[in-house]
């Protein structure tokens, strides 16, 4: 063995490190800033500051309120045909078609409403979505369900 090291016995020690020829960058080169396009257009008003993505708050609230949604569409559905028997039962007749179509309106009406909200309010801010899909919990409840139930008189 030989006492000469070559470059590669050096990588794998500590001395040498104020060697200048190892450097691969010199120190006072400092490397060239980025520059960033500045956008075309700045956006007036309430739309002036940038909306943050969501957070895991708000992805999560988004998920429940999803299953409000969904468990209103299958009590439009239960309470609908409850509601159908009920009515054929009563009177005798078969339920005509602008109940039939009525119901089928109000069976879609959450899907179509949590769509809506979730597109329409794209770009906006975090409460206003909120705000729209509250309002349609609020206002979609399926009122032939929970007035009779699957089972109810």
């Amino acid at each position: 063995m030989t006492d000469e090291t070559s470059a590669d016995d050096d990588a794998l020690r500590w001395d040498g490190d104020d060697d200048p020829t190892l450097r691969a960058t010199p120190r006072d080169e400092a490397p060239a800033p980025r520059k960033v396009a500045a956008p075309v257009s700045e956006p007036a008003g309430d739309e002036a500051e940038p909306v943050a993505g969501s957070g895991n708050v708000a992805l999560v609230a988004y998920g429940v309120l999803g299953g409000i949604y969904a468990l209103w569409t299958a009590g439009w559905v239960l309470g609908a045909m409850r509601l159908r028997e009920r009515i054929e039962g009563a009177t005798g007749a078969v339920a005509d078609f602008m109940f039939l179509g009525s119901m089928v309106l109000a069976i879609v009406t959450p899907a179509v409403w949590f769509v809506t909200a979730v597109l329409g309010t794209r770009g906006k801010r975090p409460w206003q979505r909120f705000l729209w899909l509250g309002l349609g919990v609020l206002l979609l409840v399926p009122w032939p369900f929970m007035m009779v139930g699957v089972v109810g008189q």
